[in-house]
């Protein structure tokens, strides 16, 4: 099956609706939803949110009770559930395990909640708990399967998978993510399941602003600044996507669909690297970008499918740009910044 085949079997068209709150959202764009914050405001508001603004899919760290009930009668949203990463290891090792941890967490939501992802992990992969995920993926899967129920399994990843990413056709995995991840793309192609994996222009122009041009990794110029045999490359987005398609193909998975889980900018932590203005450029673009439908210059027939992480400034997380993600103050919900 081709890549726009896969695609079309779990992603939305990319109709853009004008809403309130000065927020554009594309029905291929989705919000994460952390909860590190001891000043948030309560899911049911949050949902409302959501709907005000025309926000039809989120992405959830755990299967947080408040924010599964508060999801309740909610279908059109679709909603992404982790597992936890410290529950890995159980899982791994029993069926019923899993099965437990389903019944528990999932089942109470099925009749009334449009769960549509469960991703086993986050970033866990390369690394010390990577060689758990595949166990429970294959296990989740077959229960899902066993009861027809429409829910994908996958896992999210980061581009620290990457060994080499550049110029994007040198897109190689790491030994160790050779290891871990190559066996997870295997399976999730079978089942024509996309990977997630979490990407920000943000870190590599922090790593290095001399160097790295803030209109290229803001999605804010036209031109070519990176040449890649025939592809060129206008933006740091594209060519971070292509490097991990590149990496895939080399380890012989061909059109795998790849969902964004994560990308965003700071607005503040970081002195002029992260400013309302620049945060609001980088999300701003990325929107107009998914909602072109153009895809990436490696696979320009597929669109992208993508969440902003992340939807509150969160206060527990560490100090510095961790917390100056969101799109929105947690205590009265109002935009940080205007996307339009």
């Amino acid at each position: 099956m081709d890549c726009l085949k896969k695609t079309l079997l779990f992603l939305l068209s990319c109709t853009a609706i004008l809403l309130s709150n000065n927020i554009v959202a594309a029905t291929n764009v989705g919000l994460n939803y952390g909860l590190l914050g001891d000043n948030l405001p309560p899911p049911p508001q949050v949902i409302n949110l959501y709907k005000s603004i025309g926000i039809t899919k989120i992405r959830i760290f755990d299967p947080n009770v408040e924010v599964l009930n508060a999801l309740r009668g909610h279908q059109d949203i679709g909603v992404t559930v982790g597992v936890k990463d410290q529950d890995l290891a159980a899982l791994a090792a029993s069926e019923e395990a899993v099965k437990g941890w389903f019944a528990t967490n999932i089942e109470p939501y099925l009749t009334d909640v449009n769960i549509t992802f469960i991703t086993v992990g986050n970033e866990v992969i390369p690394g010390p708990l990577g060689s758990q995920v595949l166990p429970v993926v294959k296990s989740l899967t077959n229960l899902v399967e066993s009861r027809s129920l429409q829910i994908s399994i996958t896992t999210v990843v980061s581009m620290a998978n990457l060994g080499e990413s550049y110029p994007p056709s040198s897109g190689t995995f790491t030994p160790l993510a050779r290891e871990q991840l190559t066996p997870v793309l295997k399976f999730l192609s079978e089942k024509s399941v996309p990977i997630l994996v979490n990407m920000y222009p943000y870190f590599p122009y922090a790593s290095d602003p001399v160097n790295i041009h803030l209109d290229y990794a803001t999605f804010n110029t036209e031109a070519l600044v990176v040449q890649d045999g025939p592809l060129g490359y206008s933006n740091m987005f594209d060519a971070m996507y292509d490097a991990f398609l590149w990496a895939m193909e080399k380890e012989g998975v061909e059109d795998l669909p790849l969902v964004v889980s994560e990308t965003g900018w700071p607005s503040a932590g970081n002195g002029d690297l992260t400013t309302p203005l620049i945060a609001s450029t980088y999300n701003r673009n990325f929107v107009k970008h998914i909602e072109s439908g153009k895809g990436t210059p490696k696979r320009s027939n597929c669109s992208i499918d993508g969440y902003i992480f992340a939807t509150f400034n969160e206060n527990l997380k560490p100090a510095g740009t961790e917390q100056h993600f969101g799109l929105f103050e947690p205590t009265d919900m109002k935009p940080v910044y205007k996307l339009f």
